[in-house]
């Protein structure tokens, strides 16, 4: 037990992290293999990106985080750049424009790359002013953060973007944003909820609000998502119709069924069990995640550790919100458990940023 802690340690890997980490890539090919009607293309492109995304987060976690800071703002000038390539000529699917496609050798979201740059642009430029921020500090931080926000809102990604901006503004709240400032933004949060609703948001995405409030008012229609994801997590009552048995999505009632409506297919074959093991899985996470943040040795790694751990309960509360009806879809796929390359790797580089922090914070503190 020694020597693999031992070994571990030497690799900067956190075994808790690296260990849920694992059990949710097998949980998402058991059951991406049953949504996606049996496609081993699909399985063999998620276990593909898993690889890919588990290595990416062990390189990152041998690079102490101070290292990691220097680069921080090079890396938030090339997202934006990535982005601005995005709104000029990026790759159009399904009405949206959010990808750049280099044929025959990539298709990529620079979008998700912001949801690790972000926070850790905000982290790198409040680490070096005094806490809690002042004005302009927090000015300078709104500023970093509504520039992408804007790119990836054109795009259109409201989600993302959402996303996004939620991920900064964690950064400003740990690093102990005064409380005045907080309740004047929550206070603003209706007449800037107004004015994007009849400037910013498109139709498409008012229709989804409406839907959202009365699903049943086009249940043909913008409804029958909502309406049949409901009817299956409802039909697999507490332990589910069994693995490869749901009609809802074989059946093809359930759109989306492996990428942001998994959990729908989850709850139909596994039941309120399954999903509760799953939401053990995530608290574990998350609760991992949050210790890491408390032990941070760094100003930098703990903003950094705190604002990802709160983010990423955020794109889980969101995913399954929006799935069983308390929230309006937005398109955020379920972490670790839906299809996706990009936002997958996205995830798990992040998750390597917290094992840098983590297992550095020892040679910190002999410096």
């Amino acid at each position: 037990m020694r020597r693999r802690s031992s070994l571990l340690q030497r690799l900067h890997i956190d075994g808790q992290l690296l260990l849920l980490l694992l059990v949710l890539a097998a949980g998402s090919l058991f059951v991406l293999y049953s949504a996606s009607g049996k496609n081993w293309d699909l399985l063999i492109k998620q276990a593909s990106s898993f690889g890919l995304g588990i290595f990416g987060a062990i390189v990152i976690a041998q690079f102490e985080p101070r290292f990691l800071a220097r680069w921080v703002p090079l890396g938030y000038v090339l997202g934006v750049g990535l982005l601005v390539v995005v709104d000029v000529m990026g790759h159009n699917a399904m009405g949206a424009t959010r990808w750049i496609n280099i044929p025959g050798v990539i298709r990529f979201q620079p979008a998700e790359f912001m949801k690790i740059l972000m926070p850790a642009t905000i982290a790198w430029y409040l680490a070096k002013r005094s806490l809690p921020p002042k004005l302009e500090h927090v000015a300078v931080s709104l500023a970093l953060i509504v520039v992408p926000f804007v790119l990836i809102v054109r795009q259109p990604d409201l989600g993302t973007a959402l996303l996004i901006l939620a991920s900064g503004v964690f950064v400003l709240f740990i690093a102990g944003l005064q409380w005045r400032w907080i309740f004047g933004a929550l206070s603003a949060a209706v007449p800037v909820a107004v004015a994007m609703w009849f400037f910013v948001m498109h139709d498409y995405q008012k229709q989804r609000v409406l839907t959202f409030l009365d699903p049943e008012s086009d249940p043909l229609g913008t409804g029958w998502n909502i309406i049949q994801s409901k009817a299956a997590i409802g039909s697999g009552g507490v332990f589910g119709k069994g693995w490869l048995l749901g009609t809802q999505s074989h059946l093809d009632f359930l759109p989306e069924s492996h990428t942001d409506f998994i959990i729908a297919v989850l709850g139909e074959e596994f039941g309120l069990v399954g999903i509760c093991l799953l939401l053990l899985v995530y608290l574990l996470l998350i609760g991992r995640g949050l210790v890491i943040t408390v032990q941070a040795q760094t100003l930098f790694g703990k903003l950094l550790a705190g604002s990802l751990t709160m983010t990423f309960f955020v794109y889980v509360f969101v995913n399954i919100g929006m799935v069983s009806g308390l929230l309006p879809v937005v398109g955020v796929p379920l972490p670790f458990i839906s299809y996706g390359g990009t936002h997958l790797v996205t995830l798990l580089s992040g998750f390597g940023l917290l094992m840098a922090i983590h297992t550095h914070r020892k040679w910190i503190a002999q410096v």
